[in-house]
């Protein structure tokens, strides 16, 4: 406790009653989520057990416990729940899936499940342009989910015929979901919340459980993550959220700022404590970013200040065109980094879309600048992972149809689409699961006599493999399933090299292993899971997060500012700050500048020491050259604490001299 400061310290000691704190950019909050617990378990005596914590992705989460770890006994969080909001709704459907009319082991569907499923109900209830429509479909089904707007409701309030058109496919896609056993991503929340609205005994049962709740960043919660907390914290009201509504950046995800302020509505004995003081960014860098975010209305008014230095001024710095910036980028960090003797890994450069990275990347390649663009390929993406997941459903849950398509043919069995396409047709008129449907006498009349015998062979092989799932050693058992099917020569065979075909394999085998450190971590212990509970949550971990190797190489970071939140860097670099880019056309027109400025402060507030500022004076679009408008938020900063340069010719002229003084100084070091 010695080490907060007295904002902290209060958030941490206050359980009387609910809580908001109001966190600003680098004002520790984690800390005092982490000391929070510590606090609530050592000084409060509230078993581990008793407490959730919950946040949105897996790396905050194990953030969290692995810091609660360090500071607290672990004998006494045993039990104790840092989970995402998603693995929460996860644990309790799992524990509560009778009421909800669910088997065990169902299906979890990602994305791509949900996307081939609704492009299949389109196409079969007479679509004809199911490709342009797909995703637009999806992320409407999506945010009908996160609203908690049930198929019926969406249909008696659909505004027009294209609204009614999706709400009749979502009322198929829910009822497919349940024949096949599955949820999908968004169900994971909203079914909990529906099942402690018609069943009072089951959320109370779940009161008792959770008598003390932990939120973080909870400006980022939709309508229906506010109302499952709010289920759960009712009557006993001991919760504390924290978050800030100006990082709230996900509306198109559905996040609600609003929620901050429901919150004193819902709950009016709410005390709130706002966090300001700032350990990380520079005195300017914070005045800044309190000037542009003033310009938005708030429920909450807060000033971030800190004890840091003064800190250099803010460059705006205007380029002649898309080229000129991205090279002015590269010879600014060289110069920065041979000038201070500071690494690469000690620049961030940020941008509103991620197309912005492409001529940035040629730039940084030709000045011989090491780079890393977060957000590389998931490994759960790879096609071989896809693959081995798939196999790995079907074992846990043979009714799961999207893992049975994608995998019969995989290795190749001569099965075809139209022998796939009898047996859908089938399953369907019979409302059965694919794998179901193989075992009825009646598949003969629909499915081709040669069809029908490979399909059955690879159903009784699957039968096979999954009793002894559960009689042997289960991930022997899933080793030598790769083995039955030749996965290995199958890669040699579709892989660009033997070397190729060989790192294919061992991600295949670090799944495997993966599995076995889940089953051995669990162990005599109270968290004993089986190899039906690792899958399942492999799967949300797959969907939750990009697996990202811990990359502490000396590269230059490239990300988005949507992806820059919770980050910091000594030396940030913000580029394309020019109207319809960063605030975005689309924003413009809807006249939704409000999220837009929240990028910016978000954007600002990355950086500890130095903040460049860039933007193009033309730029090239469609094929022809424009003239740009500096962005809005430009003309928000303090005009004290910026310095504008670029704006005379002769600046060009110094910026190629400068660019090609610095490349021949680091020649020369390099020859050195």
């Amino acid at each position: 406790m010695t080490k907060l400061n007295k904002r902290q310290s209060e958030a941490v000691r206050y359980a009387d009653g609910p809580m908001l704190v109001l966190a600003g950019a680098g004002s520790g909050k984690t800390s005092v989520i982490t000391r929070k617990i510590a606090f609530l378990i050592e000084q409060l005596g509230i078993p581990g057990r008793h407490i959730a914590a919950v946040t949105f992705t897996n790396k905050a989460a194990r953030e969290m416990k692995e810091r609660v770890g360090r500071i607290i006994d672990r004998k006494l969080t045993r039990g104790l729940t840092v989970s995402t909001f998603h693995n929460l709704g996860l644990n309790i459907i799992r524990e509560e899936h009778d009421h909800l009319g669910y088997h065990p082991g169902f299906s979890i569907f990602d994305a791509e499940d949900a996307k081939a499923l609704i492009q299949d109900l389109m196409l079969t209830h007479g679509s004809t342009d199911a490709g342009d429509e797909l995703n637009p479909v999806q992320m409407t089904i999506s945010s009908w989910k996160n609203a908690m707007r049930a198929p019926a409701e969406a249909l008696s309030k659909a505004a027009d015929e294209r609204e009614q058109r999706i709400a009749i496919i979502y009322g198929y896609y829910n009822e497919y979901l349940k024949a096949y056993n599955a949820v999908d991503f968004d169900d994971l929340i909203l079914l909990p919340v529906m099942l402690f609205r018609q069943h009072p005994d089951v959320l109370a049962k779940w009161q008792r459980k959770i008598r003390y709740m932990l939120v973080d960043e909870y400006q980022d919660t939709n309508v229906c993550q506010y109302e499952l907390v709010k289920l759960l914290v009712a009557g006993r009201a001991a919760f504390t959220v924290v978050g800030d509504d100006d990082q709230s950046i996900y509306a198109w995800r559905g996040a609600r700022p609003e929620n901050l302020a429901q919150l004193e509505q819902d709950f009016p004995s709410l005390k709130v404590v706002k966090l300001e003081q700032n350990y990380r960014s520079t005195s300017r860098i914070l005045r800044a970013a309190n000037r542009v975010i003033a310009n938005n209305p708030h429920a909450f008014e807060k000033v971030l200040w800190s004890d840091h230095a003064i800190g250099e001024e803010i460059r705006i710095i205007r380029c002649r065109n898309e080229e000129a910036e991205t090279e002015r980028v590269a010879t600014e960090i060289l110069d920065q980094k041979l000038k201070q003797g500071l690494g690469f890994k000690d620049f961030a450069v940020l941008y509103r879309g991620n197309h912005q990275a492409r001529l940035l990347e040629v730039k940084l390649q030709a000045y011989q600048i090491p780079y890393r663009i977060s957000g590389g390929q998931s490994f759960f993406a790879k096609s071989e992972i896809k693959d081995a997941m798939a196999y790995l459903r079907l074992l846990i849950n043979p009714t799961d149809d999207a893992a049975f398509l994608r995998v019969v043919n995989v290795p190749r069995r001569e099965i075809g689409p139209r022998t796939l396409e009898q047996l859908s047709h089938y399953a369907r008129a019979r409302n059965v699961s694919l794998f179901k449907a193989l075992g009825d006498m009646g598949a003969q009349s629909h499915v081709t006599d040669k069809g029908l015998e490979r399909l059955r062979r690879f159903a009784h092989w699957v039968d096979a493999t999954c009793k002894r799932l559960h009689s042997d050693d289960p991930v022997q058992v899933i080793k030598q399933l790769f083995t039955d099917i030749e996965y290995e020569e199958w890669l040699h065979q579709h892989s660009g090299s033997p070397k190729q075909a060989q790192r294919r394999m061992e991600n295949i085998w670090y799944l495997v292993d993966s599995i076995q450190r889940m089953l051995d971590d669990g162990k005599g212990t109270a968290d004993e899971i089986g190899v039906e509970d690792a899958v399942t949550k492999l799967i949300l971990r797959d969907m939750m997060e990009q697996r990202e190797e811990e990359d502490d190489s000396d590269k230059v970071q490239l990300l988005t500012l949507h992806a820059s939140k919770g980050l910091e860097f000594p030396h940030v670099f913000i580029i394309g700050l020019e109207e319809e880019i960063l605030p975005h056309r689309m924003s413009i027109e809807e006249e939704n500048i409000e999220e837009e400025r929240r990028l910016m402060y978000v954007g600002i507030t990355r950086a500890r020491e130095t903040l460049t500022l860039t933007y193009a004076a033309s730029r090239r679009q469609y094929g022809e050259k424009m003239e740009t408008i500096p962005s809005r938020f430009l003309d928000e900063l303090p005009e004290d604490d910026v310095r504008w340069l670029g704006l005379g010719e002769a600046d060009v002229e110094v910026n190629q001299k400068k660019g090609k003084a610095t490349l021949s100084a680091l020649l020369g070091d390099l020859g050195a």
